[in-house]
């Protein structure tokens, strides 16, 4: 029985039903054709039963046959007898017809009150004359009879039976001609063809089917193959539960799909792992070796300002404006530092119930300076009953000031607007920063989260890679959407804090 749950096994019962069906149908259409045979062939011989009778009473009688079948209640011809007897013709000794159905045939009175009769020669639309060989030496009278080529008389499709009658009188015939339609015969002959090609057609139909069906997992195989050749890993070939050996194996197929995707994302991760190392030593490193260093030239250029401001206005105005510039500089270098670090160490994020307006309004601080000296106008949006968060303040205020610092880059010097929605949703807060700058190229999209890519001359690629990462912390989700030219907006949802 196992067998038969196979592929093969299948396929062979398939077309094993699909043999005996053919030949069951076949069967029956041959029954049902011999059957009508049959029945055609009764009713002839009972046509030709009552047309023979008929013309035996016809030759006892007084009466003609056409008196004889046209009395109330005679038994002589029936409704299908009538429509199968063309005619029937009573021949006498003399060879003449002394009798028929036909009027111009029957015998007529001359002038001189003789009866003249047609001569059996002079009938000339007689149809073939069946089973000749019987008549014997009387055949030769008959204008019907087979040629000596052994062809027939007439050009119809009619046929003739003769009947030899011995009477007191001498030997007579009873010829009954009988319709014939070949071209109904055709027609009986054809259906049986007919039924076999339909039976083949079907056949073929169903083979079509069944094959296609069988088939259509092998080409899903070999299209997902080709999907995975070319690099494409999340790729499922779709597959019912059939149990056979083609099922199994498209769910051995994704299940190896599924496996080497795990496997490739475990490659990026490890990957990026090394890569991450390789940062962190470098961070150290550059914490180490230039950190002191900027120390030194921070306190010397605090040092500058406090102890050798010139005395001229004009001088100390520039003199200032210098040392804030560098000041600014050695500021920015140690953000970089601290971003390489931020990356790149391990974080240990201590999660609690905060205030989520909080943690945006300490980061706002930031950049309110600079959007004032911008004309940028800054809203804070909150909807009614939003629940505290869980999260760590230091890490968010991490993300919040990249977010609000790019925003504000973004918009530059032309002004411009910076809205902040906090709302509830679904066991998050929604956090939507959204500005009105020149937005993010389409292409650029997919690829602002990664590490390094950063479309700034000045930016190291970490500020959002490390917004991404502080998230996952959280356990929240972040997503973009931008239109160039015209914003973008920024979506945060972070885990609500559970009530005690």
């Amino acid at each position: 029985m196992e067998f038969f749950g196979t592929f093969r096994g299948r396929l062979l019962l398939i077309f094993a039903f699909l043999i005996i069906a053919t030949l069951g149908v076949q069967y029956y259409l041959n029954l049902w054709t011999q059957n009508e045979n049959d029945r055609r062939r009764e009713i002839q011989e009972q046509t030709l039963s009552a047309g023979i009778e008929l013309g035996v009473s016809g030759i006892t009688s007084t009466e003609y046959m056409q008196d004889l079948i046209s009395e109330p209640g005679q038994t002589f011809l029936d409704e299908n007898a009538r429509q199968r007897i063309r005619n029937i013709i009573i021949i006498n000794n003399r060879w003449e017809v002394s009798d028929s159905l036909d009027p111009d045939l029957l015998p007529t009175i001359a002038d001189d009150g003789t009866t003249k009769y047609t001569k059996l020669s002079e009938v000339t639309d007689l149809p073939p004359l069946m089973e000749a060989e019987r008549l014997g030496g009387d055949l030769q009278y008959f204008p019907n009879r087979p040629k000596a080529t052994g062809g027939e008389t007439g050009a119809t499709d009619d046929e003739a039976h003769a009947i030899r009658i011995q009477t007191s009188d001498g030997r007579f015939y009873v010829m009954v001609l009988l319709k014939n339609d070949k071209n109904e015969a055709r027609r009986r002959a054809a259906r049986p063809l007919l039924a076999t090609l339909g039976i083949l057609l079907i056949s073929t139909l169903v083979t079509i089917v069944l094959v296609w069906r069988f088939t259509r997992p092998i080409a899903n195989l070999s299209n997902a193959a080709r999907e995975v050749a070319a690099g494409n890993l999340s790729v499922r070939v779709p597959h019912l539960d059939r149990g056979d050996e083609i099922s199994r194996l498209a769910q051995n197929f994704n299940e190896m799909t599924a496996e080497l995707e795990k496997t490739r994302e475990l490659e990026a991760q490890l990957q990026q792992a090394e890569k991450s190392a390789v940062i962190g030593r470098l961070g150290s490193a550059i914490a180490h070796e230039i950190r002191n260093p900027l120390n030194y030239i921070n306190l010397t250029l605090d040092h500058l300002r406090s102890k050798f401001p010139p005395e001229d206005p004009e001088q100390r105005e520039t003199f200032v404006k210098l040392t804030s510039q560098l000041k600014a500089e050695v500021a920015r270098i140690n953000q970089q530092i601290s971003d390489f670090l931020n990356y790149s160490r391990p974080a240990n994020v201590n999660l609690r119930p905060i205030d989520a307006r909080q943690v945006v309004e300490d980061s706002l601080r930031i950049v309110e300076g600079q959007a004032a000296e911008n004309n940028i106008k800054i809203a804070v949006v909150e909807h009614e009953d939003v629940p505290r968060i869980m999260g760590d303040p230091e890490f968010l205020r991490s993300v919040f000031n990249n977010l609000f610092i790019n925003a504000v880059q973004a918009m530059g010097g032309d002004g411009g607007n910076l809205n902040i929605k906090i709302s509830p949703e679904n066991g998050f807060v929604r956090f939507e920063i959204s500005d009105t700058g020149g937005g993010i190229p389409e292409e650029n999209l997919t690829k602002i989260f990664e590490p390094y890519f950063s479309t700034k001359e000045t930016g190291t690629g970490l500020g959002l890679a490390i917004v991404q990462k502080i998230v996952d912390l959280h356990y929240g989700t972040i997503e973009v959407d931008s239109t160039e030219g015209e914003g973008t907006k920024f979506t945060v949802r972070l885990p609500r804090a559970e009530k005690d």
